[in-house]
């Protein structure tokens, strides 16, 4: 059985406002990591993303623990990615590292009046998130033709409520990916998969056509944890989005939490998931942890180098400069629990 992250939380008093609704969890998030194919190499590499303090979450007490490794923080230029990296030479045993931090966790749900759009011109520094890139073509297929039908509302808000519905209707959860959270191709989860696939594959859609609508948009990779309960979790990564709107700031939707809820519920129909579709637009109270946002085409090494990352929120590690399968618990094991005070 794959092992995942270590996760110690705390649970705080669920609080409501009239304008806004959130939850807050406090608590201990552990990551435990180690390469067991590792232990005669020449040597061993390890990246972990590294979550920051952002308005949804306050990120204290970082503490990292590991059996001989240099370590430190880094980060990709091109990608934004912010990981910790550790590289072991010549282990005399299996490398292994412990990353513990304090994690406040405060997502709010955004209630529609909260939602205020301005005429105002996009900030520079989220344009970015308007463009392309080599897994995220936004100028031809699927992109080019359905963003001609959002292109002609006339607010942003209406666009990115459109988008959220049209992914929905065109997407569903497949749970016969084996890749984790997906690959993260939107054009290979439409046109190949016929909409099928999990959490990273659905967002990509909505990131994608939102960005083909002129909409400033990036993935968010993650941890979801829902409910919040003790013991062990496994498949709490988690990638959702969020959309800029001018007069707001980033605004969340998770249309593959809508499509994962559907599924659970077997629910057929889109109209009749409003619940949800409610529920998961504009933010909610869930504990979401968030790692990395937009690491699309990652760089961390000579091999990422020729062939970058789609996405970056899993651990990555090489053993004498090859990758190992983050997706193999033979080789390459990572831990999650969830204990609760």
């Amino acid at each position: 059985m794959r092992k995942v992250l270590c996760i110690l939380l705390v649970v705080a008093t669920v609080l409501s406002f009239s304008a806004v609704s959130f939850a807050e969890y406090k608590g201990k998030v552990t990551f435990e990591v180690n390469l067991k194919d590792a232990e005669k190499a020449e040597k061993a590499e390890l990246w972990l993303p590294y979550p920051l303090s952002d308005a949804n979450q306050t990120i204290t007490m970082m503490d990292i623990k590991s059996n001989g490794a240099v370590v430190g923080v880094e980060n990709d230029p091109k990608s934004g990615a912010v990981y910790l990296h550790a590289t072991w030479t010549k282990p005399a045993e299996v490398p292994s590292l412990t990353m513990s931090f304090k994690a406040d966790s405060h997502y709010s749900k955004k209630p529609a009046a909260a939602l205020k759009e301005t005429k105002d011109a996009f900030p520079p520094e989220v344009l970015k998130y308007t463009m392309a890139t080599p897994s995220l073509p936004i100028d031809r297929g699927f992109c080019a033709e359905a963003s001609m039908e959002f292109l002609k509302k006339e607010t942003i808000l209406d666009k990115a409520m459109g988008i959220y519905m049209w992914v929905l209707e065109h997407t569903f959860r497949d749970e016969d990916v084996k890749e984790g959270c997906g690959l993260g191709l939107p054009e290979r989860t439409i046109s190949e998969k016929s909409g099928g696939g999990k959490c990273a594959d659905i967002s990509s859609v909505f990131v994608a056509l939102a960005r083909a609508s002129g909409i400033p948009t990036r993935d968010v990779y993650g941890l979801r944890v829902d409910p919040a309960k003790s013991g062990e979790i496994t498949g709490n990564y988690h990638c959702w989005t969020e959309f800029y709107l001018p007069g707001t700031g980033w605004v969340m939707a998770d249309p593959a939490d809508v499509r994962k809820k559907m599924l659970n519920e077997k629910i057929e129909k889109v109209e009749d998931a409003k619940k949800w579709t409610d529920f998961f637009w504009a933010g909610d109270d869930l504990l979401r942890i968030a790692l990395n946002r937009d690491t699309r085409e990652t760089v961390l090494s000579e091999a990422t180098a020729k062939t970058p990352l789609t996405y970056f929120m899993y651990p990555y590690a090489e053993i004498d400069g090859k990758a190992v399968d983050w997706f193999s618990p033979k080789t390459f094991v990572f831990k999650v629990t969830l204990d609760l005070d």
